[in-house]
């Protein structure tokens, strides 16, 4: 292999790809970055068996090869060269890197050994919006699970229902769900939230992405840079049902007040595991946030609040600060509703869009 390429290019491809790149026992070649042309082009490609990410830079090729090299060393290597061009080539197992001022042989391994890169499915794609899809990413996968032994939860549910388009993930104790886009296609699939943590990542200021998927993975097409993942096996859980239809208790607040007295609380019960008491009286029209420890001491703070009630019995439900804090950054609009039947249902937390909803299971106190 031997060809000249643009530092900035191949910087910019090189920081996209190396974090994927991670040794795994008896495969150490996995740590490596593929670098392989293409007529004119050089693609460079990392992937840890579970999720791959490929770039595809223009290059000034001579001579058609492969070759797979260290991720870290190369990544900062690189991105301190000069901005100028950087010859590459290789000797056998090593790669030549050379440049105004520099000239630099690293070791490498061959290419034979790399793990085939994915193939994306043409059959099914879709195109969305880059900022609804970051959107939607960063408002559901926040709820997902790290618990390992339910696989299911620790990803994003991406899936279709009467022509439109949604993201959702629970850990159990929490659900957030979005609305994507409108979809004539039928879509089910389980992404792993850190798929799509580089999925965000790597957006910049795109304006569309393009999803291609089957039955075991999915592709993201995101310009110049692919992002494919094995798909997490299983059904999601039927969440809908766990959505309150009618309520008992409904409050809508200003959610910049609601957000600052839920911070002040939260001061206060972290030594309760960060269990804080919402209370609202239909009668006052308030809703009140109340943290009581042994050690620290208790806080109340009220705000003037809209509230529907059957009954005129104030009503109360503990929630997790953090988890309520979560939700409320993902609202958008200046006033958010609260919704629940009693001190032990689900809350559901909702906006001024229609595109949004956020539950939060109650802490039993």
């Amino acid at each position: 292999m031997k060809l000249t390429v643009k530092q900035d290019n191949l910087a910019r491809a090189l920081n996209a790809v190396g974090r994927v790149a991670t040794a795994k026992a008896g495969m150490p070649i996995l740590a490596n970055i593929l670098l392989r042309t293409d007529q004119n082009k050089l693609t460079i490609a990392a992937t840890n068996l579970e999720v791959a990410i490929i770039s595809v830079i223009g290059a000034q090729v001579k001579e058609q090869g492969a070759i797979t090299v260290p991720a870290r060393l190369l990544t900062d290597f690189i991105s301190n060269l000069p901005h100028t061009n950087i010859a590459l080539e290789t000797d056998e197992s090593k790669l030549k890197v050379s440049t105004e001022g520099f000239k630099s042989t690293i070791n490498s391994i061959l290419a034979d050994d790399y793990p085939a890169l994915p193939e994306s499915d043409e059959k099914d794609k879709l195109k969305v919006s880059a900022e609804e899809l970051k959107k939607s990413i960063s408002r559901t996968a926040l709820v997902s699970s790290n618990d390992t032994t339910r696989p299911i939860l620790t990803g994003v549910y991406l899936y279709s229902q009467d022509g439109q388009l949604y993201m959702v993930a629970t850990d159990g104790y929490r659900l957030a769900e979005s609305q994507l886009t409108e979809s004539k296609r039928d879509v089910s699939a389980i992404i792993p939230s850190s798929t799509l943590a580089e999925v965000v990542r790597l957006l910049g200021d795109l304006t569309e992405v393009e999803v291609k998927y089957k039955d075991d993975q999915i592709t993201f097409l995101l310009d110049n840079v692919s992002v494919t993942s094995r798909l997490i096996d299983g059904k999601f859980i039927d969440y809908r049902q766990l959505i309150p239809t009618e309520t008992n208790y409904q409050i809508t607040v200003e959610r910049a007040e609601f957000i600052k007295i839920v911070k002040v609380a939260e001061l206060f019960a972290r030594e309760s595991a960060g269990s804080i008491i919402i209370e609202g009286n239909p009668t006052d029209k308030l809703l009140s946030v109340r943290s009581i420890t042994s050690q620290l001491g208790d806080n109340t703070s009220s705000i003037e609040a809209d509230i529907v009630a059957k009954g005129t019995e104030p009503c109360m439900v503990s929630l997790n600060s953090k988890f309520l804090l979560d939700a409320l950054n993902c609202l958008e609009g200046d006033k958010v509703r609260i919704m629940f039947n009693g001190k032990l249902a689900p809350v559901l937390l909702l906006g001024e869009k229609p595109d949004y909803r956020h539950i939060i299971m109650p802490v039993k106190s």
